[in-house]
C-alpha cells in the first residue's frame, strides 16, 4: 500500500502506510491534554457556579510530565479554560514552549448543575443510583440544572475549531481541557456511543488532524506512557 492516495475528497492527499504517520500538507493537528489530578471542592467552594479546584500534588507531577513528554513538539498556539487546574498544567508546559495559553471559554467542562462542587465526586464515592443512570444512559443532561446537551456539543465543535485555526504546516495547535470535553468531540469525530471516551486520564494526550477538506480524524487517544504511578 505504500504510496497510495486517499480517495473521495481526500484524492489530492497522498498516503504513506507504511510510514508514521504525520499531519499531510493543509492539515490542522492537534493536541487535547486533559489537566492534571485535583481535590474535590468544598461544598461551599464554587467560582462562577463551577467548581474551580487547583492542581493537587500529584496533578502538579502530571503536568510536569506532560510538559516533558511535549517538549519536542512544535506547539504554534496554546490554550486553556477559565479553570484553574487547565491554567496551571498549561503553564507547565509552557515552561519549555514561547507561547502562553490563550483562555478559551468554549472547551470549558460540562456544566453539572446541581452536582457542581462536591455533588459528582460525594455521588462517585457511594455508588449513588442517579450517578450510575446518568453514565449508564450517557447522558449528561439528566443531572439537575446541568448544560443542555445541543449546547455543550455545539461549544466544544466550535471551541476545537478554534484551535485548530491557530496551526499550520509542520506545528501543533495545543488545548489543556477537561475529560468531558474530550470525550465529546471524540465522539462527533468518531460517531461512537457518548461517554465511550470518557474515561481518559488525567495528563493524557489526545491527537487528531483536520484534513485539508475539514474532515476530523482521531490519530490517538489517552497517551499515558510519559506518566508515572
Amino acid at each position: 500500500m505504500a504510496g497510495s492516495s486517499v480517495g473521495g475528497d481526500d484524492a489530492a492527499v497522498k498516503v504513506d502506510f507504511q510510514r508514521a504517520l504525520t499531519a499531510p500538507p493543509g492539515a490542522h493537528e492537534v493536541l487535547l491534554v486533559r489537566h492534571g489530578a485535583c481535590d474535590p471542592p468544598a461544598p461551599d467552594g464554587l467560582i462562577g457556579g463551577r467548581s474551580d479546584p487547583s492542581l493537587n500534588e500529584r496533578g502538579v507531577s502530571e503536568a510536569i510530565a506532560a510538559a516533558e513528554r511535549l517538549r519536542g513538539e512544535s506547539i504554534a498556539a496554546m490554550f486553556a479554560t477559565p479553570l484553574r487546574r487547565t491554567t496551571e498544567t498549561a503553564a507547565a508546559i509552557a515552561e519549555f514552549h514561547a507561547v502562553d495559553a490563550v483562555v478559551l471559554p468554549d472547551l470549558v467542562e460540562v456544566y453539572l448543575g446541581e452536582w457542581e462542587g462536591h455533588g459528582i465526586h460525594d455521588r462517585g464515592s457511594r455508588g449513588d443510583p442517579e450517578l450510575v443512570r446518568v453514565l449508564t444512559e450517557q447522558r449528561w443532561d439528566l443531572i439537575p440544572g446541568s448544560e443542555p446537551a445541543d449546547v455543550f456539543s455545539d461549544r466544544v465543535r466550535r471551541g476545537i475549531e478554534q484551535v485548530a485555526d491557530a496551526a499550520g504546516d509542520g506545528t501543533v495547535a495545543l488545548a489543556v481541557t477537561h475529560s468531558a470535553v474530550i470525550a465529546e468531540f471524540c465522539r462527533q469525530v468518531t460517531g461512537s456511543e457518548p461517554f465511550a471516551f470518557l474515561h481518559n486520564s488525567n495528563g493524557s494526550l489526545t491527537r487528531l488532524f483536520r484534513m485539508p477538506n475539514k474532515r476530523w480524524v482521531l490519530v490517538a487517544f489517552n497517551e499515558t506512557a510519559h506518566l508515572r504511578d
